[in-house]
């Protein structure tokens, strides 16, 4: 009788075993530049979407495509947001593809110009040299579209690729540069501190477009295509709630990106134009950009639409 007692203390004295909760997936996702629309992924964070897909989203901020795809070809990221024309460095050999279209037309990118420029119209960039990320980024497309378009070929305007955005302000405010091809929020933050202007927008220079698409890198997607559902499932969940949670999402934003609320502020409704709410890719923007890869210089030939992109991870357009 003793012997069973001295059990039974022994088992309800026992310390209670505390198991521990399941482990999130940890998941790198890097960033090309500097956007609002990439702070989709702190506000994710803070409204507890990652987590309630069981996700930790690192995000990793990258100075253009050029070093994203760089970063995805070495396996050291498994996701990347870039841009539409980055789209192409699939052909070159990266080892990554474009799973979800994330906005449309460019309308959050604008030229940034030194206070005493005399540039005011897209007529006056002939012959100027414009700040760029990297060479096949959508800033270099941009430019080159612009050029394009005019009649003065793709070089009719000079893009120089300078990598981080304080380089290319440090470069203009030397007069080594015209401008700068800069997200709006910090054209607005500039102005703010006096050191450039915003001159033009480039939301108008073409319509048919994906400014942002997300990339997954091949290993992921094709040996672990739930996650991949499940970080795109994230990511619009996020976007819906920044579309809902204006004041909050403003002040999530302008923290991740160093800017002040009043910059992301003047921004913000150039954002919501542009972002998708599905994820669901263009056929005339794939078109538009497909088109346009080797006419800038940036392939050698047209390559097929269905080697840019995948929609197995979208919903089918109705």
């Amino acid at each position: 009788m003793q012997s069973r007692l001295a059990v039974w203390l022994a088992v309800i004295l026992m310390p209670v075993q505390i198991w521990p909760a399941l482990a999130l997936d940890k998941v790198k996702l890097g960033t090309s530049g500097n956007s609002i629309i990439w702070t989709i992924v702190e506000m994710g964070r803070e409204a507890g979407i990652w987590k309630s897909l069981d996700l930790d989203i690192e995000r990793i901020e990258l100075s253009g495509d050029a070093p994203m795809q760089q970063a995805l070809a070495s396996g050291s990221i498994e996701f990347g947001c870039g841009s539409g024309p980055g789209m192409g460095y699939r052909i070159k050999g990266v080892p990554a593809l474009a799973v979800a279209a994330l906005a449309g037309a460019p309308w959050s990118m604008t030229l940034a110009a030194p206070m005493n420029s005399t540039i005011r119209t897209f007529d006056d960039l002939k012959g100027k040299k414009i700040g760029i990320t990297s060479a096949g980024s959508m800033t270099d497309w941009l430019v080159r579209e612009v050029s394009r378009r005019r009649g003065w070929g793709t070089d009719g305007i000079i893009a120089l690729p300078l990598g981080a955005e304080r380089t290319r302000l440090a470069a203009m405010r030397a007069g080594e540069i015209d401008g700068s091809v800069v997200a709006d929020q910090n054209a607005y933050a500039y102005e703010e501190n006096k050191a450039a202007k915003m001159v033009l927008s480039f939301g108008g220079v073409v319509s048919d477009f994906h400014a942002h698409v997300l990339f997954a890198h091949d290993d992921v997607r094709r040996k672990n295509p739930e996650l991949v559902r499940r970080v795109i499932t994230g990511w619009f969940r996020a976007a819906a709630w920044m579309r809902a949670n204006r004041e909050a999402a403003i002040k999530i934003s302008a923290k991740a990106i160093h800017v002040s609320e009043t910059a992301v502020a003047r921004a913000w409704d150039n954002e919501l134009r542009m972002l998708s709410d599905d994820g669901v890719f263009n056929p005339a923007a794939i078109e538009v950009i497909r088109r346009s890869l080797p006419e800038l210089g940036l392939l050698e030939a047209m390559p097929e639409a269905s080697a840019l992109y995948t929609s197995e991870f979208v919903p089918a357009r109705p």
